[in-house]
């Protein structure tokens, strides 16, 4: 650098503000580098246009095979009645009432026979054979 001439003050500002200037050029290119990278990433996850067309295709047939069950379940002969229903829904009723009565009589039942039995109630179950609701995961229906 001693074998080069000397700059001036003005050359010095010159060059400065060409520093300047260049800096900024970069930064706004930089920054367009970087939203052209961002618009890629976005290009390259979405779905090409052949994709797509599949998709739709798929869809479609999708559509049509739902709408086709969706008719045959319009035009079925074999719905229930509503009073079909209500009859159901009172012969359950009944049987849920029944069993918990038998349940009942049998539960207290037991309880008196085990009132003088010298065992454990598993051990009286064991020994007669009893199987419970409960040891098969069994619960009464709830009440509707």
């Amino acid at each position: 650098q001693e074998q080069l001439p000397a700059a001036s003050d003005a050359e010095l500002r010159g060059l400065d503000a060409e520093i300047a200037e260049r800096s900024g050029q970069l930064q706004a290119l930089q920054q367009s580098c970087r939203h052209m990278e961002a618009e890629l990433k976005d290009l390259n996850s979405s779905m090409t246009t052949p994709e797509i067309a599949r998709e739709i295709e798929a869809l479609r047939k999708d559509c049509a095979s739902y709408t086709e069950k969706l008719e045959r379940i319009k035009s079925a002969t074999n719905h229930v009645t509503p009073e079909e229903k209500e009859k159901v829904c009172r012969e359950q009723q009944l049987y849920r009432r029944e069993w918990r009565r038998r349940k009942r009589m049998a539960t207290e039942l037991l309880d008196a026979i085990l009132e003088g039995y010298p065992k454990s109630k598993k051990q009286f179950f064991e020994e007669v054979g009893i199987e419970t609701d409960e040891d098969h995961g069994v619960e009464l229906p709830a009440t509707t």
